[in-house]
Formats: C-alpha cells, structure tokens, sequence
C-alpha cells in the first residue's frame, strides 16, 4: 500500500541505508537508561523518539521536508 503512494506521488521512497536507525547519541542515551532500571530503551526506539521530538532532523536533501528546501519555499 505504501509503495503506491509513493508512485502516485511521483516520488520513491529513500533505500534505508541512507537514513540511519541509531546514533551514537542515541546508543549513549539507550545505555544510560538501561542503566537507571529503564527497559524498552534501546538505541533504535531512543532514535525515534529523538526524531519524533525534534532532537534530529534527519530528512535527506531531497526531501520537501528538509530543512533547506523548507526555507527555500518560503523566500
């Protein structure tokens, strides 16, 4: 279902290499709180939440959502 969005929208989406699953931040931040007694924490889901918070912007140039093309449509 998704991919055919992606074709109605005339875009792919990028291949996951490109986009990272974890950082070293994140890796650091899993690992103290796996440290305080926090379970669930791992680098990955810490990641997501960096992103759903806004911590990184980790949007490819080619996106419209990143952060130079946004500025760019507004100008």
């Amino acid at each position: 279902m998704g991919f055919r969005r992606w074709r109605a929208a005339g875009e792919s989406p990028a291949p996951p290499v490109d986009i990272p699953a974890e950082t070293p931040v994140s890796r650091a931040i899993s690992k103290e709180l796996a440290g305080r007694g926090f379970k669930f924490v791992g680098p990955t889901i810490v990641y997501a939440f960096m992103q759903a918070v806004g911590m990184v912007n980790d949007h490819l140039v080619t996106c419209h959502w990143h952060p130079d093309r946004r500025s760019a449509k507004k100008e």
